[in-house]
């Protein structure tokens, strides 16, 4: 199966309709940052953003960090750690970066912090190339 970026992924697409429209910027070669605020629809308990949306804003960070690296990357394997909630309705920074890689396989580390810095929720995992993307292109580490 080939990946085919075509806009409407739900955390970064641009054309996504009700999608969180996360754009990542560039800090260095294999490494992205973005800032969101998460609405009220996102909630879990209350006024704490659903840990499947959290552990997406680790997702996404890392493939957009490997797509910095010049890469497509699938996610093969991620694991994440709950360390405070994630609230909604206060900004966000999440980041991602490109730890080592091996051939076609990248090892990847990413983060969700509050705007004191104190990091929320951490991540590492192992993303899988599947083929080249070009500077500007979507999912090229830029949403």
């Amino acid at each position: 199966m080939s990946v085919v970026d075509d806009g409407r992924c739900f955390a970064c697409g641009p054309l996504s309709e009700r999608g969180l429209h996360l754009r990542f910027a560039i800090e260095g070669e294999g490494r992205v940052v973005a800032r969101t605020t998460l609405a009220p629809e996102f909630q879990g308990w209350a006024g704490v953003a659903h840990g499947g949306i959290a552990m997406m804003l680790i997702d996404e960070a890392m493939a957009h960090a490997v797509g910095a690296s010049g890469v497509r990357g699938v996610s093969a394997d991620v694991r994440v750690r709950f360390r405070h909630p994630v609230p909604l309705g206060e900004p966000l920074r999440v980041a991602g970066h490109v730890v080592w890689r091996r051939r076609n396989v990248f090892g990847v580390e990413a983060t969700v912090a509050d705007e004191a810095g104190r990091t929320l929720l951490s991540g590492e995992g192992r993303f899988v190339a599947r083929g080249e993307v070009a500077p500007g292109e979507l999912g090229a580490g830029t949403g």
